[in-house]
């Protein structure tokens, strides 16, 4: 029925072509899914399906058709039409040309030319209204084909070729389709965003019968000749008919190996009990008295020695509590059941010769304890190693009572094992009431196939056989797996009256059975079916019948029963000699049943559940359903309920749990008045159902297995059900394939995991995964979150060969399943987002203000030190120019030193005193003049390693008058990348000349640079290593403060070149303001590891000792990479006090000398002295790397309050630096969700969104700052979030751009605010932050203002609405999973695509993709678009450290990162 459901289901989508974009693989990835890397399969015919219910036995023509159909669909819509170029070239990653064919039938798919790129996160209605048009309209374009990809306009409308963004597109368009009409009620999640709520569908079926009756079972009728007990029954056969078989087991070969008759038994039986009481321990202090727990752990191919153990405890009056094998020490939830074991306080363990040379030794013969299970005694049941009981002793045999019997385990839904207490007296009653529904009678043969541990294969091929003397021929799994027919053939061989089966042991014959001629099963009366309940297992009995009628299979022989670990047997179909009654029928609307509502038939023919009953209540028990959430009240007629029974023959509670039994395990139904019906406790079987007529019991899912999505049920079983009728069925290895729900975003989402054959390639499980999404949509209306398919053999299983589910979810949730292939929808799934931010027309910059002053609010402004009032005697104040004062500095101080430079192993390379600098530049000015002809004024680009010879060249510029520009020379392992940006810098600043060294220079004119860039239109080179030994005639004076002094050229994150113009007089002030800042004098030794390119890192590098004249300790950043103790180790042996670092600098210390700090402390690295080490940066600070830095070398004497952080940017190199004096700096927690919504809300650390932000230092002598709104330039109030606004003396005096397209930035370096004070002419810097007035003073007395910054304005991503920062979702990625180094986010069309560098093996890359999702769903809020998994090292990063994401973004649209694996989410 399912089958023809789905493919019918199927094949409505027909119309629909498939638009889901394939996942990108890389080769190495899809090549180790090959055939080689799994364990082969089982060799019999069986192992080929073992797990596709239906398998091949419905021959008939419709269904055969139906798969013609499809495939033929599949073909249609994967090649495209008639323009399907099939190419597979060498550089594809993943299938054959599946990305190019999908490209090509994209081609069919008509791209609009949207101006702005399509919205597809918006959920509102107009969307859902949109009609595609017919392909021949007039708005549909053709692209023109470039390669065999798409060309397309990326958002910024640069036509970009490539796989990647035609596969963007296509989700682009797939996302764009229109959706179910979204909800409109919203609950408030304690902010103002708001998650969507699902409100009750006013049209939802509801239960409309009247109130169920509790239905009772045939009374138990007493025959005369019942035992009193079961050991009594024992004792009676034992004696009577000793040579009677009660047991005979089979080999591999399905040979009997052993007959074990009821005298053997009995004897057995009192010897294991004789030697349990009387031979541990000693005979003062037995180690087990009667009533204490033992385990029983027998392996599946022994019952036995089982049977025997088990006989043995009802004996002594122990306790068995039968376990399964641990195979290893790690088995999947074996440390449950030690912690079973532990709880029920068992100290022995009886196990069989033969399993305990098989378990897992230590060196010394011991065995080891098994991870969470409790020291035990492990005791051999054979009877060669017990001794005799001597003949007066024996066993005392009484009538049942309310002792315990055994304790049967339970694995619950989150992993967890639970012991269910059985009583004699239930033990007993439960054996009477199978006898009398099964109608069992004296010496009848049984066959089991069952695991005679517990459930049903214990009751009756254990317990009840015993009481009435029947002979149990028991098939081990092994056995089945090598010959699934052998329980058939020995039915025949024993002519067997019941057999005992789940549905897969039908299913595995029937595949198996083509070959068997002389079958033959008339003897059956009964064919217990155990897991009757299951949705699937109609289909294996119907499939059957089908065939085995023939072969004398009678219908009413099938019985299919229920049973629950609490609740024993829950009900069995009676077999009865009547074939004229039918079994009973339901076929169940799926609609309905997700609303816990019958409804026997519905329109949509497809959505049904065909359900057969499990039988009649048992004899004695009454059973009633009740609600399965909230109040136990008892359902209506046409209501599902969780099945209640009251009975002797039950379990009696979880062991040693009096809470949970209390709660969960007992349960009192309730009346709709609220009066309980029975003053006797129910027990909760943990099945899902319904009484239908006639008494007949209906099962339609378990407890464990129920999924709430969005308010509606949904049952595991029934979706692995559909997912296993997919064509083709053979898809799913041995039918291996989990369901479970995973909680994000306050609701439950479906996640299916699947073994795939070892054969199946890239496109088939591709073609499986969408089919899977197609079916579950049209069958059960539910978005599947998460489809994950793995190898072959990988999914944890449970001792008997299922799947362990509570383990698969572990490993997903944790990130250790390594899938082979994953498709995640969640833009289907989550309906709850909140709703998108709409904008407010902006309040007017003056009612902003009155708001604030009528709150009480100040505005938020703040400034550092006033430069005019300070006194000091700083001599350098008396020159306008830098060149003077480094005249000045080499006529009164010549031989004092200015800079030393340090090489990788830490000496000295280089040192520079006042005057052998002033005399190089000196040289160098002639130079310029004479072989350079330059002019005053003429741009210079310096290509200099750091060095010294880059401050010489610096200074002979200003001496020769020309204007310098500070160029990062090309790398000579990377000149294709590196040297066309130097090529651009010395073009955009119109360079007239290049200075350099010699070997630069050739690098600059070598073959590798020509094949990167046209060197023939290089400016004149002049190589300063040879220089003119004369001086010049005079040193050029500038006449006026305001011209250039240098240009500082820089590559923002976006990807941005900018070069700004420094003033003489701002050079001067900037240098002043950090000699005041942090109190250089000549005196003083600073040491600097930093790039000295463009920003803070040049002045300090170049300028700074200059101004001040103490003596800089300069560390080129890259010498760190051979040696990254250098620069601590300088600091330490230099006595330094300030330091200066970067970003990269502090990571690559952090994570290089983690584990050294040991041997650094005894090489004498002392960093005790040091008072302030500051990063320079451009960014919001990093708390997390600053913090570890600080705790990682805490040892080695670094105080904590030492480590700051600076803050500048284009229009102002330096706003903020933590000084030497002044307050520490302070860190705030805000509310993540606020700030989404331009506001700064404090909350306290630890609160759920919190994100920490700490102050970027003290805000420099002589600049000031104002929060500023960045769209109406209205003043903020103070703990405003707004753009942070500059007003200095050191200011950038404009961008130098070479276009003269000075209107769209004049703006950035003078604004005046629209409201308040508009006089002062500010520079806007591009940055979001707030200022806070804080409880602390300043050095003047003043409270201090701290300046905290947010994130780069351009950087910032709007999505739905709202502002994000890159860096926040980057954070939370980071901590998703152990194995994400680095992560840097970006949009492409609103689409989020998030980039991870993966340091592990390539196979965890499939389990970043749901750990990713999930983590950006719950703390932003937002979908994933695009999950793409790339090596460590492929997110660019600039010299200071910052991600560049525009570059990403480029390189990902080019298909130039050659990632592991791309993921497109649904």
């Amino acid at each position: 029925v399912h089958t023809e459901a789905v493919q019918a289901a199927l094949a409505k989508h027909k119309e629909r072509k498939m638009a889901v974009p394939m996942p990108s693989k890389r080769r190495s990835l899809v090549v180790q899914t090959s055939m080689d890397a799994y364990t082969p399969p089982d060799t019999s015919s069986g192992s080929e399906d073992e797990g596709s219910v239906q398998g091949d036995s419905q021959g008939t023509p419709t269904s055969s058709q139906g798969s013609i159909n499809m495939e033929h669909w599949i073909s249609q819509a994967i090649h495209g039409s008639t323009t399907s170029t099939t190419s597979s070239s060498s550089t594809q990653s993943g299938g054959s040309g599946a990305a190019h064919r999908l490209a090509d039938v994209m081609a069919q798919t008509h791209i609009e030319n949207h101006s702005a790129p399509p919205d597809v996160t918006t959920y509102t209605s107009e969307h859902s209204m949109q009609v595609e048009r017919p392909q021949g309209s007039t708005t549909s374009r053709t692209a023109p084909k470039y390669g065999n990809a798409e060309l397309m306009e990326t958002g910024d409308g640069v036509p970009v070729s490539s796989r990647v963004s035609a596969k963007i597109q296509q989700l682009v368009n797939t996302l764009k389709r229109p959706k179910r009409p979204p909800l409109r009620e919203f609950f408030v999640d304690d902010f103002e965003e708001l998650l969507e709520v699902q409100q009750p569908d006013p049209n939802q079926p509801k239960p409309e019968g009247a109130q169920m009756l509790a239905t009772r079972g045939e009374q138990l009728g007493v025959v005369t000749n019942w035992p009193p007990s079961l050991e009594a029954a024992l004792q009676r056969w034992g004696t009577i008919s000793p040579k009677a078989p009660c047991l005979t087991t089979m080999d591999t070969n399905g040979k009997p190996l052993y007959i074990l008759t009821y005298g053997k038994l009995w004897t057995r039986s009192m010897k294991v009990a004789y030697n349990i009481l009387h031979k541990l321990g000693t005979k003062q202090e037995p180690m087990v008295r009667p009533g204490d727990r033992v385990a029983l752990v027998f392996p599946n191919n022994d019952p036995a020695a089982f049977m025997v153990a088990f006989y043995g405890c009802l004996l002594a009056e122990v306790v068995p509590v039968p376990i399964e094998v641990p195979l290893t020490r790690k088995d999947a939830g074996s440390q449950q059941i030690g912690f079973l074991l532990g709880s029920c306080g068992v100290t022995v363990a009886l196990t069989s010769d033969a399993c305990h040379k098989g378990l897992p030794k230590s060196p010394t013969g011991e065995i080891p304890q098994f991870k969470g299970w409790p020291k035990l005694l492990w005791f051999v049941t054979e009877s060669k190693h017990l001794s005799k009981p001597p003949r007066d002793w024996f066993p005392h045999i009484k009538d049942a009572n309310n002792d315990t019997a055994y304790i049967e385990y339970k694995t619950c839904k989150d992993g967890s094992v639970l012991g269910v207490t059985v009583t004699r007296i239930a033990l007993l009653t439960h054996c009477q009431a199978l006898t009398q529904a099964c109608g069992y009678t004296e010496a009848e043969t049984i066959v089991n196939v069952l695991d005679f541990k517990k459930d049903v294969g214990l009751w009756h091929g254990i317990l009840t056989s015993v009481m009435n003397m029947m002979h149990v021929i028991s098939i081990p799994y092994s056995l089945m797996k090598v010959n699934p027919l052998s329980w058939i053939q020995k039915v025949c061989q024993y002519k067997a009256k019941v057999a005992c089966v789940k549905s897969r042991d039908m299913h595995w014959a029937l595949v198996a059975h083509r070959d068997q001629r002389d079958v033959n099963l008339s003897s059956l009366r009964m064919l217990i079916v155990a897991d009757g309940a299951n949705p699937w297992s109609i289909s294996s009995c119907d499939a059957f019948l089908n065939v085995f009628q023939s072969k004398g299979l009678r219908q009413e022989v099938i019985c299919p029963c229920a049973s629950s670990p609490e609740a024993l047997t829950v009900a069995i179909r009676r077999p009865t000699d009547d074939s004229n009654q039918p079994p009973g029928r339901g076929v169940l609307s799926m609609h309905g049943l997700t609303y816990g509502v019958i409804r026997v038939d519905s329109e949509e023919k497809l959505s049904v559940l065909t359900v057969q009953d499990v039988g009649l209540v048992m004899p004695g028990a009454i059973m009633c359903s009740v609600k399965p959430d909230g109040i136990p009240q008892l359902c209506r007629t046409d209501e599902i309920g969780e099945l209640c029974v009251c009975a002797v023959a039950t379990g009696t509670s979880y062991y040693g749990l009096s809470g949970m039994t209390k709660n969960t395990f007992e349960v009192f139904p309730m009346t709709s008045s609220g009066a309980p019906i029975s003053e006797y406790p129910f027990i909760r079987t943990g099945l899902l159902g319904f009484v239908g007529p006639g008494g007949l019991v209906f099962v339609v899912g378990k407890m464990d297995g129920l999924m709430v999505v969005s308010g509606r049920r949904h049952n595991a079983d029934d979706i692995v059900a559909t997912a296993l009728a997919v064509e083709p069925m053979k898809f799913v290895y041995r039918g291996r394939i989990a369901v479970f729900s995973v909680t994000v975003l306050h609701d439950e989402r479906i996640v299916i995991v699947a073994e795939q054959r070892p054969d199946s390639t890239e496109e088939d499980s591709f073609q499986w995964m969408s089919r899977v999404l197609q079916a579950i949509d049209s069958i059960h209306q539910v978005g599947v979150y998460c489809l994950a398919l793995v190898p072959a053999n990988t999914l944890p299983k449970t001792p008997l060969g299922g799947i362990h589910l509570s383990e698969t979810k572990q490993l997903f949730l944790e990130g250790s399943l390594h899938p082979c292939n994953v498709l995640m929808c969640p833009h289907t799934c989550v309906t709850n987002l909140p709703k998108p931010r709409q904008k407010q027309p902006e309040i007017g910059p003056a009612s902003v203000m009155v708001g604030n002053l009528v709150s009480g609010k100040r505005i938020a402004q703040a400034s550092g030190r006033d430069l005019g009032q300070i006194e000091d005697n700083d001599q350098a104040r008396k020159f306008l120019f830098l060149s003077e004062v480094l005249q000045w500095r080499a006529q009164t101080t010549p031989d004092h030193l200015l800079y030393t430079l340090l090489n990788c192993r830490g000496t000295i390379a280089n040192s520079l005193t006042c005057v052998q600098l002033h005399k190089r530049a000196e040289k160098i000015a002639v130079m310029l003049m004479e072989r350079g002809h330059l002019q005053d004024g003429d741009h210079v680009a310096l290509v200099y390693p750091p060095g010294i010879d880059l401050i010489a060249a610096f200074y002979g510029c200003l001496y020769a008058g020309c204007v310098p520009i500070t160029v990062r020379p090309p790398h000579p392992q990377n000149i294709a990348t590196t040297l066309p940006t130097v090529k651009m810098i010395v073009e955009v600043s119109r360079s007239a000349c290049l200075m350099t060294t010699q070997l630069i220079c050739k690098l600059l004119r070598s073959r590798e640079a020509a094949a990167a860039v046209d060197v023939r239109t290089w400016p004149l080179i002049l190589d300063t290593d040879d220089l003119p030994k004369k001086r010049p005639a005079q040193i050029y004076k500038p006449s006026n403060p305001d011209t250039l002094a240098y240009l500082d050229f820089s590559v923002s994150t976006t990807g941005m070149l900018a070069g700004v113009k420094m003033s003489h007089a701002a050079t001067s002030a900037f240098c002043r303001s950090i000699k005041l800042q942090c109190e250089l004098y000549p005196s003083r030794e600073v040491a600097i590891c930093l790039d000295p390119y463009c920003g803070l890192g040049f002045v300090l590098w170049c300028l700074c000792s200059v101004y001040s004249g103490h003596q800089s300790i300069l560390i080129p950043p890259s010498e760190l990479e051979t040696n990254p103790a250098l620069w601590l180790l300088a600091v330490s042996q230099y006595k330094v006090r300030d330091t200066f670092c970067s970003y990269s600098v502090m990571e690559l210390c952090t994570k290089g000398l983690g584990s050294q700090t040991e041997s650094l402390k005894a090489r004498g690295l002392d960093l005790s002295r040091v008072r302030t080490c500051v990063v320079v940066a451009e960014e919001r600070p990093r708390i997390a790397l600053t913090q570890s830095f600080s705790k990682l070398f805490k040892d080695l004497g670094l105080h904590p309050r030492a480590v700051s952080t600076s803050f500048g940017c284009r229009v102002n190199l330096a706003i903020c630096l933590q000084g030497t004096s002044g307050p520490d700096p302070t860190t705030v927690y805000v509310d993540m969700r606020a700030l989404r919504h331009d506001r700064v809300r404090l909350v306290e650390r630890g609160s759920p969104h919190s994100l920490p932000l700490m102050e970027s230092g003290k805000i420099l002598p002589g600049v000031r700052i104002i929060i500023a709104n960045p769209e109406t330039k209205g003043p903020l109030g103070d703990s405003h979030l707004g753009e942070i606004w500059v007003h200095s003396a050191h200011n950038a005096s404009g961008y130098f751009t070479i276009y003269g397209d000075e209107s769209l930035q004049s703006d950035h370096f003078n604004s005046r605010l629209s409201f308040g004070d508009t006089q002062t002419i500010w520079a806007r810097t591009g940055y979001l932050g707030f200022l806070r007035r804080t409880e602390l003073t300043d050095a003047n007395g003043e409270r201090h203002d701290a300046l905290y910054v947010v994130g780069a304005l351009d950087e910032a991503m709007e999505l739905r609405g709202m502002r994000y920062h890159p860096i926040d979702i980057e954070t939370s990625v980071i901590r998703a999973h152990k194995s994400v180094t680095e992560c840097a986010v970006f949009t492409w069309t609103n689409l989020l695509v998030v980039v991870v560098e993966l340091d592990g093996s390539e196979q965890e890359a499939l389990d970043l993709v749901p750990l990713v999702t999930n983590v950006v769903l719950e703390e932003h809020y937002l979908i994933v678009g695009v999950v793409v998994v790339v090596d460590i090292g492929v997110i660019p990063i600039n010299s200071r450290g910052e991600k560049q994401r525009m570059h990403l973004r480029d390189g990902f649209l080019a298909d130039q990162l050659d990632p592991i694996y791309v993921a497109y989410n649904m």
